[in-house]
């Protein structure tokens, strides 16, 4: 049996292919790729000469089962999409799929991911964060994806295409409302740019500018609700606290630092109850 090899291929600089990715594309039977004019650019890139299989959205129930036929009989295969890693949002999640079904081995050769390099420079949070995908170009079901997501508080990751750009735009201002957004386009090629705004601007600026190339949308989550604590809340919280063992002060100094209210105030009360 062979294997199938998950590659991550550069998603714009062809410097950020890694030795290891190479040596793989080098070294196993066959490619499975998403376009092979595409595929083949980073192969002549690499003096690489590789039988090639087209492997894509419309053709990969067909195409599938040919690769898997391959893979049981012996040979390997590398999955590359156009750029990035293989099955995020993409076709090769079917493969990997149906190959797991089968006990087929697989392996990942970790590189460039779109989603994580704009998070990375966007300066929003990054330590939650959903990756989204695309929006439906159907309307009914983009503003169910939005709304379902309307509330995370986690930082909201979006793959949008130049053409519906300004629509998805328009869309995330009506449910999402003012937020912050990192646009970020083309990354890692020569005109690579990161617009930090917010969405109703990045709206209205895209109804003035035409959109090139392709765009990772980077959304704030949504805030919190805020629930504005008492000075009897903050007394309950002390109490709770003493009779758990915690000493007045101690328990004065804790619940100080869970709602703002000034330690010496909680003692004086504490110690007059």
């Amino acid at each position: 049996m062979g294997k199938l090899y998950v590659v991550g291929t550069p998603i714009g600089n062809l410097g950020d292919l890694s030795p290891r990715a190479a040596q793989v594309l080098s070294e196993v039977d066959f490619i499975a790729a998403e376009d092979t004019r595409v595929t083949m650019k980073l192969l002549s890139h690499l003096g690489i000469k590789k039988p090639m299989i087209s492997y894509y959205e419309h053709n990969l129930r067909e195409k599938g089962e040919i690769i898997l036929s391959r893979l049981l009989g012996g040979e390997s295969c590398a999955i590359v999409t156009d750029a990035g890693m293989p099955c995020i949002s993409d076709p090769g999640e079917d493969l990997v799929a149906i190959c797991r079904e089968h006990g087929v081995p697989i392996e990942a050769v970790p590189g460039p991911s779109a989603a994580v390099t704009a998070l990375a420079v966007s300066g929003l949070k990054t330590s939650r964060f959903a990756f989204e995908g695309f929006l439906s170009v159907k309307k009914t079901s983009r503003f169910q994806h939005l709304e379902s997501v309307k509330d995370d508080l986690h930082t909201l990751i979006f793959y949008e295409a130049p053409h519906k750009l300004l629509s998805t735009l328009e869309d995330m201002s009506k449910v999402l409302g003012d937020r912050q957004v990192s646009i970020c386009r083309e990354l890692t090629k020569l005109h690579e740019e990161v617009i930090r705004t917010t969405l109703p601007k990045a709206a209205e600026y895209y109804r003035q500018v035409t959109p090139k190339g392709e765009f990772v949308l980077v959304i704030e989550g949504a805030k919190p609700e805020e629930h504005p604590l008492s000075f009897e809340d903050a007394l309950e919280l002390a109490r709770g606290l003493i009779a758990g063992g915690t000493g007045i002060s101690q328990a004065a100094k804790e619940a100080s630092r869970e709602t703002g209210f000034k330690k010496g105030d909680l003692y004086k009360a504490l110690l007059g109850e």
